[in-house]
């Protein structure tokens, strides 16, 4: 069996296809796998370093509106569908998988033209532009979060299969977690704004923690994220007269490098709605708040945490309204009961899907068969 995946730009694009591909070699080991990507993105890191081989074709995301940028990347296409079929041809793959970024539209596209099985997952509530446009030529399209049907009219096929995560969080256990954090019976409270750090919800985010530093109710793991946000975090505390090393209760560091412990531990996360993230959270049934970056393509982080607090596992505050008093308003409300704490654990849990992997390589099996 030979599959071929394309995905890229972002972590958030590259991660599910690892996921995929990796959860395929351990069911079929005889599978032989290859990517397919741009030298700017992310992916010509990851992907060789994961192990697996990659092509790249030259391929850039359209601008939302007309531009030299867009024509440029409007007269990139042709050539990038047939350094595409060129790829295919060669590797002879018998499906062909898209996990988004705009890498994915010449590669899925041309697969579609020459009758290779074909299918895109979508991990955001509110698809992006490249899964929209496949949408009308694959075979079939995998949603991560069920509200996403909603945006795409024109799919031959949809099927919700959630979005995939990393093993390690879903063998940990929550006992043996505390423990090895050596945790009292305090709520724990984690804080991310992704692996690059967010200013303005790492301000909000620092300014809460000196407000109730002196309390000594919680104990938090709060990560910056890079970029030079650690230095900025820790400054803003010098300015609010904290100083996070004379607490025992407050760790502050650059990454959570030890997020699968971190997060089974947690008693509640406060961190972006990024789909990866939220796929993490919910798999785990782990309640949260969640702010939304406004800066993201289609706003699709206020999609994805809105379709997550109508189930009832989040609150979420819009950047706009993120302040220290929000974020304690939230916190307290939460935490103040453990029966809200349960329910809200509760109905993550029923959103979540620990085996997306599967479902997702037991529909890209399915294809292979409808084919033969």
């Amino acid at each position: 069996m030979k599959i071929l995946f394309a995905g890229g730009g972002t972590a958030g694009h590259i991660n599910p296809a690892l996921a995929i591909a990796n959860r395929v070699r351990e069911l079929y080991s005889d599978t032989e796998v290859h990517f397919v990507g741009t030298k700017e993105g992310l992916e010509a890191g990851l992907i060789p370093h994961s192990g697996f081989p990659i092509d790249f074709i030259k391929v850039h995301g359209f601008e939302r509106k007309l531009s030299f940028g867009t024509l440029k990347t409007a007269a990139e296409l042709p050539a990038a569908v047939a350094a595409s079929k060129k790829i295919i041809k060669k590797f002879k793959p018998d499906v062909v998988v898209g996990t988004g970024g705009y890498v994915c539209g010449p590669v899925l596209y041309a697969a579609a033209r020459l009758k290779i099985p074909t299918l895109v997952h979508e991990s955001n509530a509110f698809p992006g532009i490249t899964t929209k446009i496949l949408s009308r030529y694959v075979d079939e399209v995998a949603i991560g979060i069920d509200d996403g049907r909603k945006f795409i009219p024109d799919a031959k096929n949809i099927v919700f299969t959630g979005n995939p995560v990393r093993p390690s969080i879903l063998t940990v256990e929550r006992s043996a977690a505390r423990a090895e954090l050596n945790l009292d019976d305090r709520p724990f409270v984690i804080i991310f704004g992704g692996s690059l750090g967010a200013r303005d919800f790492n301000k909000a985010a620092a300014d809460w923690i000196c407000s109730v530093a002196d309390s000594h109710k919680y104990r938090i793991l709060m990560g910056t994220g890079k970029l030079n946000q650690y230095d900025a975090v820790m400054k803003r505390f010098a300015d609010n007269g904290v100083d996070t090393e004379k607490y025992d209760d407050i760790t502050i560091s650059e990454y959570i490098y030890n997020m699968d412990v971190a997060m089974n531990a947690a008693d509640l996360v406060i961190s972006r709605a990024g789909a990866s993230t939220l796929a993490e959270l919910t798999a785990i049934g782990k309640p949260a708040i969640l702010v939304p970056s406004p800066y993201v393509t289609d706003n699709h982080q206020e999609h994805n945490a809105r379709a997550i607090e109508r189930g009832g596992g989040a609150a979420v505050i819009p950047e706009a309204e993120l302040s220290a008093k929000s974020i304690d308003a939230a916190v307290s409300n939460i935490v103040s009961s453990k029966t809200k704490l349960v329910e809200m654990g509760t109905n993550s849990a029923k959103m979540g899907v620990p085996d997306s992997a599967d479902r997702i390589c037991k529909e890209v099996l399915r294809l292979i068969d409808k084919n033969k």
